[in-house]
């Protein structure tokens, strides 16, 4: 007489997969972010050229610009630069350094990677913005005592969150480029094509096209961050105008690139 074994008995029940929590993944690309030496030298410019520009206005600056904004405005320059290429280096690292696959691999849902990499991208953004206040708070401190002027603090609340959401559409841009192309240096050198030789070309394009003058500030996502930094986006015209360029320049094309990228093949 054989006995008779119930496989179901003495097979353990499969444990189902839990998904990886965002906080893990945004700590794993944080991490990604520091780790490379392209990474770690751009976020290190930050502070490095926060000091030098503040020094820059207190050495050179005549006593009328020592002024917190005088400060953040020096400031400000290099780091409406160095923030998008921060967010253009998250992305395409993956594709640069040919680790794609083993990310993707490990985390399937390339979704939720490129939302942990938006994440890690905005926390150092806001991260290097607050460092760099810090940095034109001493520097206006230090500026007014050895120039003998009053500390003049004339940033009001009300452009201060304008100044980081500036700087914060810059970076939107640099991601959004990052995700479209893939490629690091193609997405730099798109990157200062459409910051630097774009809004010449919509000038000249408004100049000799008078039907085009009122629609530029409409497409040109530099105006739209030039009122940012200067603290005037203050009407419903001016806050529709940023929302189109937004639109134009970030959502669409995110949109897009985030559908090829979920398709496209890693290699």
């Amino acid at each position: 007489m054989t006995a008779t074994i119930d496989p179901l008995a003495t097979t353990p029940a499969r444990r189902t997969a839990q998904p990886i929590p965002i906080t893990r993944l945004v700590k794993v690309e944080l991490r990604k972010m520091f780790n490379t030496r392209s990474g770690f030298w751009m976020l290190v410019s930050i502070g490095v050229l926060s000091v030098i520009a503040t020094g820059a206005v207190i050495i050179f600056a005549p006593d009328s610009a020592v002024t917190y904004l005088g400060f953040a405005s020096a400031i400000g320059f290099p780091m409406s630069v160095i923030l998008p290429l921060i967010a253009i280096l998250a992305v395409t690292s993956e594709w640069s350094q040919r680790s794609g696959l083993t990310t993707f691999t490990l985390v399937p849902d390339r979704g939720r990677v490129i939302g942990a990499k938006a994440i890690a991208a905005l926390l150092v953004g806001v991260g290097s913005m607050a460092i760099a206040a810090a940095v034109g708070a001493i520097g206006n401190v230090a500026g007014s005592a050895i120039a003998s002027v009053d500390t003049v603090w004339d940033i009001s609340s009300s452009m201060a969150p304008q100044l980081v959401l500036g700087n914060l559409v810059g970076m939107s841009v640099g991601f959004t480029l990052g995700v479209v192309l893939r490629n690091s240096a193609a997405a730099i050198v798109a990157y200062f094509v459409v910051s630097l030789v774009m809004p010449g070309i919509l000038v000249l394009l408004a100049q000799v096209r008078p039907w085009f003058e009122d629609l530029q500030p409409w497409i040109d996502w530099n105006t739209a961050q030039e009122a940012l930094f200067l603290g005037a986006t203050d009407t419903a015209r001016e806050w529709a105008m940023l929302a189109s360029t937004t639109m134009i320049w970030i959502v669409i094309p995110l949109v897009v690139g985030l559908l090829f990228l979920r398709r496209s093949e890693v290699k």
